[in-house]
């Protein structure tokens, strides 16, 4: 009966530990097999190979000694040969294991804290594996929880099932959490370390606004309003870009509720932060438009390619269009992706009359023209001597006070200025010592080598190690601001993707890729774009 007591106490145990710590049972079964080979190892010695197992049925524990079948004997504690083997299994073939029952073992004081060790050690495993599995599996959700305690600024929160961390930047300003205070947080990352899963949550993520929304209004939890972008200032102020697929529903209205109920709501979690709902358009500038309300806006000029924009304002509406410290203009960048210049009607119309100025001159110093025809170049739309030396010649000469003998003769100064600034260009080129093979890139210029040479790059080699950014320029964002940093050809004004093939071509020149390398990334991008 004593042994038939001490199986049903293995189990109960095994179940106690399963339920505490939400792991299987059989994990916990497992543990303790191991544990008792341990101890089992230190008895008959560390290099006999033993196996326990325990029935999670009965709770019966079978111990033995397993010995490999071989020709040759080098291990006598792991090893036996094969006629001593067929005594006792006449089946026995080299390589198979041959099972020795081994008798109850009673543990020692010493044998049976490192059983403990062995068996809190999996458990402990076991328990940080069913966590990250089951949080892993929740980043981009909300969840709930109590604060545990503060260290340093940072909140320690208890999930029922698991711990997570709400670090001090990813709590709203001004905002103080004390031990036991209910707390409502978005998972935002969740890592496996060396001291198990960490989560991590975040009360200023724009996603967790995002998140609260969907739960207060159910045209988002059903699909029919879509929120396309958050942008957010924590604590004080957001942009919210909504859309319905329903053109009977309002989703600006949808929103913020009866009387702002639906919206108060999430105020009142955001530690009052304003929020103002923008209705998303695909015409980017209407879109815009409406990102930087209040403010009335005059004009917009986009720049698709830089995605930039241009955005005119009443002379009284500037302040209310930046707002305070620049919080409106850059959450209405945040949010439609675009950068925003905003310029008054009376900086617009001077800076126009500088753009007009610096090209009449350009026009008189290059055509070697007078100042009116200077001008009405300029007035004409022509923006550079390139555009005049190669368009149709019946273009110039419709011109008022232009006749055909003119617009060639303009023409012809045009293209005698180009081929000049393209000698000197060259001239410059040779001096710096840039290869002519750089020449045999499509797109690249003579003015774009000069350019090249003067960044210390001067053979193809050099050229195919570029990285696209350091041709076009790049963009970091800090602090909630967007800065630009110049390209080697940024004056030039390729695209991007110009600038990617330039840098290919060199490659494949140079033998580091080849077409077929190209193949399947093409394939990637078409599958992508199908997608969308």
């Amino acid at each position: 009966m004593a042994v038939s007591a001490n199986r049903l106490e293995l189990l109960q145990i095994a179940d106690a530990v399963a339920r505490e710590k939400s792991i299987d049972k059989q994990i916990v079964l497992s543990a303790m097999a191991d544990a008792i080979q341990k101890a089992a190892r230190s008895r008959y010695g560390q290099e006999t190979n033993i196996r326990a197992d325990i029935n999670s049925q009965t709770g019966e524990m079978k111990l033995q000694r397993l010995m490999e079948v071989v020709e040759a004997v080098e291990e006598p504690m792991r090893e036996v040969l094969l006629d001593e083997a067929r005594h006792r299994n006449p089946d026995a073939q080299v390589g198979d294991f041959i099972a020795e029952q081994l008798p109850p073992m009673d543990f020692g004081r010493i044998a049976a804290q490192s059983a403990k060790q062995v068996i809190v050690q999996k458990v402990r495993e076991a328990e940080r594996d069913r966590q990250y599995d089951e949080y892993k599996d929740r980043i981009g959700e909300i969840v709930n929880g109590s604060v545990k305690r503060v260290e340093y600024g940072n909140v320690i929160v208890d999930l029922g099932r698991g711990e997570a961390i709400i670090r001090r930047d990813e709590l709203i300003p001004r905002e103080n959490f004390k031990y036991g205070d209910r707390v409502r947080a978005y998972v935002y990352d969740v890592r496996r370390e060396q001291r198990g899963p960490q989560i991590f949550l975040s009360r200023t993520h724009p996603q967790f606004m995002a998140k609260l929304f969907t739960m207060e209004v159910p045209e988002i939890y059903d699909g029919i309003i879509e929120i396309k972008s958050v942008a957010r200032d924590p604590g004080s102020r957001a942009k919210i870009a909504v859309i319905s697929r329903d053109s009977s529903i309002d989703p600006v209205g949808a929103c913020v509720g009866m009387r702002g109920s639906r919206v108060q709501a999430v105020v009142g979690e955001l530690q009052g932060e304003k929020i103002d709902i923008i209705p998303w358009s695909e015409d980017a500038a209407a879109f815009i438009v409406n990102a930087l309300q209040p403010a009335e806006v005059a004009k917009v000029v986009l720049d698709e390619e830089a995605e930039r924009i241009e955005v005119v304002v009443p002379d009284d509406q500037l302040s209310l269009a930046i707002g305070r410290r620049g919080q409106n203009v850059r959450l209405a960048s945040q949010l439609t992706g675009w950068d925003i210049d905003i310029l008054t009607e009376q900086e617009e119309s001077e800076r126009r009359q500088k753009e007009f100025v610096e090209r009449s001159n350009l026009f008189m110093e290059a055509l070697n023209v007078d100042e009116m025809v200077g001008q009405v170049l300029a007035s004409e739309g022509f923006t550079s001597v390139e555009e005049v030396a190669y368009v149709e010649l019946d273009e110039i000469a419709s011109i008022d006070g232009f006749d055909e003998d003119v617009a060639s003769e303009v023409q012809q100064r045009a293209r005698e200025y180009l081929e000049r600034i393209e000698a000197e260009h060259d001239a410059k080129r040779k001096e710096l010592g840039v290869s002519d093979e750089l020449r045999d890139i499509p797109g690249i210029t003579t003015a774009m080598l000069v350019a090249l040479g003067e960044d210390d790059v001067k053979t193809l080699e050099d050229f195919a190690g570029y990285a696209i950014d350091d041709l076009v320029g790049w963009k970091e964002r800090k602090d909630g601001e967007t800065k630009f940093f110049p390209g080697v050809l940024d004056a030039f004004g390729i695209s991007r993707a110009d600038a990617e093939q330039m840098v290919l071509a060199s490659r494949m020149k140079m033998g580091w890729i080849t077409e077929e390398d190209l193949a399947p990334v093409e394939a990637e991008e078409e599958a992508a774009q199908a997608d969308a």
